[in-house]
């Protein structure tokens, strides 16, 4: 019988100073189907042993899914320091460990962050003549741009001299004790990883999920995405009482009954 447990591994990513260890839980799909294994891909200072994570890997224990899910460094299980994290050397992360760990195609699950980091690795795909790899993307409360469209536009002064003057700034948040960190490095980096100025050609299915009542990411930003995705095969659903974390067992039903509906190929 083929072994359908989750391995937990590991990854050395980059070389000399910017090697960093990336923690990896694998689960290997059942043989016997063609359906699409599943990646995901967390949100800012999540990690892999998240609500929604777990959830999805236990839907792959049930479907013999091929699932694998990693923490970015600095998060989680990984190594590395979270303030040398940036939206390319995240994404050097995950399209490293999609390469090392999954076979066929994939379905890209991204949450909050997770869904830009799923965006360019779709461009970065096309641009390696791989965009067959994915077989459809699901996104959770998606936060493309978000350092220079959500972050940039409400800094206060002090925030900014901050950045200036200090490389970093901390804001609070409802989410753990520790505070935000944003760094200058981050927010240049996000500029020139920009994906909300021009068309956004995934090659694949997406299907979008937004809380109406989301404190971090407001349901405009979902809808201005979709304005940059002009395929047909894009859904958005909008969650009238839904939150940015989305992982109420409503909301964990939304997004399994959206894989069933990717998997099966359509929406």
């Amino acid at each position: 019988m083929q072994e359908h447990t989750s391995k937990g591994l590991e990854l050395v990513v980059g070389e000399g100073d910017e090697a960093r260890t990336i923690a990896v839980a694998f689960r290997p799909g059942l043989g016997g189907h063609n359906r699409p294994g599943l990646v995901w891909l967390g949100g800012y200072r999540s990690d892999m042993s998240g609500t929604k994570a777990l959830e999805l890997d236990g839907y792959a224990t049930r479907e013999g899914l091929e699932c694998l899910r990693f923490d970015y460094s600095g998060h989680g299980a990984s190594g590395g320091a979270f303030e040398d994290g940036t939206i390319s050397r995240w994404l050097e992360e995950a399209l490293a460990v999609f390469d090392k760990h999954t076979t066929g195609p994939q379905i890209l699950v991204g949450s909050s962050m997770g869904g830009w980091i799923a965006l360019l690795m779709a461009k970065a795909l096309k641009q390696r003549d791989d965009a067959g790899r994915l077989a459809g993307m699901l996104l959770l409360a998606p936060a493309p741009d978000f350092t220079a469209e959500l972050i940039e536009p409400g800094l206060t002064d002090a925030q900014r001299a901050d950045l200036s003057e200090k490389g970093r700034f901390e804001e609070p948040t409802p989410y753990g004790p520790d505070p935000n960190v944003y760094t200058r490095a981050l927010i240049e980096d996000g500029r020139a990883n920009s994906v909300l100025n021009g068309v956004i050609d995934t090659g694949c299915p997406v299907t979008i999920i937004q809380g109406m009542q989301d404190p971090d990411v407001p349901y405009a930003h979902a809808l201005r995405l979709m304005e940059h995705l002009p395929a047909d095969d894009v859904v958005l659903t909008l969650v009238r009482d839904g939150d940015h974390r989305l992982s109420r067992p409503a909301d964990i039903g939304r997004m399994l009954k959206a894989l069933n509906d990717l998997i099966a190929g359509g929406h």
